[in-house]
């Protein structure tokens, strides 16, 4: 009887450092890693770490997770293809739009909340705190009104224009615009105009349901000194923002079909990928430039690299590309039984550049 040997894919040395770079993420403090990564004609998935604390069960290679503020580009998509239909300028104000919303509405611009340069408070920094208030208001519905409510109230950091400052009460009023020029709401076109088109099956906008479909890890949070299994929420409090929950397959696929012309016209993709100038740009881990909904990033060989990283309770993650589309990465991790400090940080950065640059 003859045995059959079934040829195992040979691991290559780029696969080898991106392994050893998810491996240093757990180490530093990561629950458990997936990191995708496509160079060439090369592409490949790598896990480490484990799905659930006080188990061995792996991490899923198609694990989905909370995509966090990486939904921004979903947006922004939505937002410039209403621009290219005529139904959104992105110089109008606020105040011709949602008039009363703001009460600085006239001085802010569409395009002044796509790029982060409205100057608008951040409602998330009154009440987005670690430990017992998460615990406390985990499953609580927020409305977006009273959430931009909150901004409202607070004077303005600066003079619209004038500085970059990530705040997510921009998007919060981008959702509002979404329903006022189209009578529907920012998750029923994301389905129809980025969602389907692109069949991204396994991405979902989960409004108010608190679970990650499986297959899931499982993500947590130091409270008073011990981890704590955050991975159930209710995500309004992120909304238009960043409630989107996906995969890296699915993150690939959409930012390949961004870059590969599927869902926006030229004018409009140029808008979007023009950057801020980088003295503009502070406090934005590898971010060198914001365009609308998207960063531009640095790395270490000057790739024209394009992306966006994300964080929200139990999970992080940071997807890009680079404009050609030969060089793409998408890294999703949990937050483990360890804080996750600048030497972790500095890992996911040193790690992005092993996937691209190696």
């Amino acid at each position: 009887m003859t045995q059959t040997t079934i040829a195992r894919p040979e691991v290559t040395a780029l696969q080898q450092a991106v392994q050893g770079a998810a491996d240093r993420l757990v180490e530093l403090g990561a629950g458990g890693v997936q990191f995708r990564v496509t160079r060439g004609e090369e592409s490949f998935v790598v896990t480490s770490g484990i799905a659930e604390l006080g188990t061995d069960r792996p991490v899923p290679e198609d694990g989905r997770f909370r995509i966090s503020c990486i939904t921004k580009p979903f947006v922004a998509v939505v937002v410039l293809q209403l621009v290219a239909e005529g139904k959104i300028d992105l110089d109008r104000t606020v105040e011709s739009y949602l008039p009363g919303l703001l009460p600085y509405g006239d001085r802010i611009t569409v395009r002044n909340l796509m790029q982060h340069t409205s100057g608008l408070y951040n409602y998330m920094d009154s009440f987005q705190k670690p430990g017992d208030r998460f615990l406390r208001d985990r499953y609580k519905h927020y409305e977006p009104e009273d959430l931009i409510a909150i901004a409202a109230a607070k004077p303005l950091e600066f003079e619209p224009g004038t500085k970059f400052m990530y705040c997510n009460t921009n998007y919060f009023i981008i959702g509002l615009l979404i329903k006022l020029v189209t009578g529907r709401s920012y998750r029923e076109e994301i389905t129809e105009r980025v969602l389907e088109p692109l069949s991204l099956t396994e991405t979902v906008l989960p409004g108010d349901d608190p679970n990650v479909p499986e297959p899931h890890a499982r993500g947590y949070m130091q409270i008073g000194g011990e981890p704590v299994d955050v991975t159930l929420m209710n995500p309004s409090e992120a909304g238009c923002a960043g409630e989107i929950i996906s995969t890296t397959k699915d993150l690939d696929t959409f930012f390949a079909g961004l870059f590969g012309g599927k869902l926006l016209n030229e004018p409009e993709f140029r808008e979007m990928t023009t950057p801020l100038p980088p003295e503009m740009i502070e406090n934005l881990p590898m971010g060198i430039g914001y365009g609308l909904g998207i960063m531009k990033l640095e790395n270490d060989k000057g790739l024209d690299l394009w992306g966006h990283g994300a964080g929200i309770p139990g999970y992080a993650t940071l997807a890009a590309t680079t404009r050609d589309l030969n060089a793409r990465v998408q890294l999703s991790f949990t937050i483990g039984d360890k804080d996750f400090g600048h030497d972790a940080e500095q890992a996911v950065i040193r790690g992005v550049n092993t996937a691209l640059c190696f």
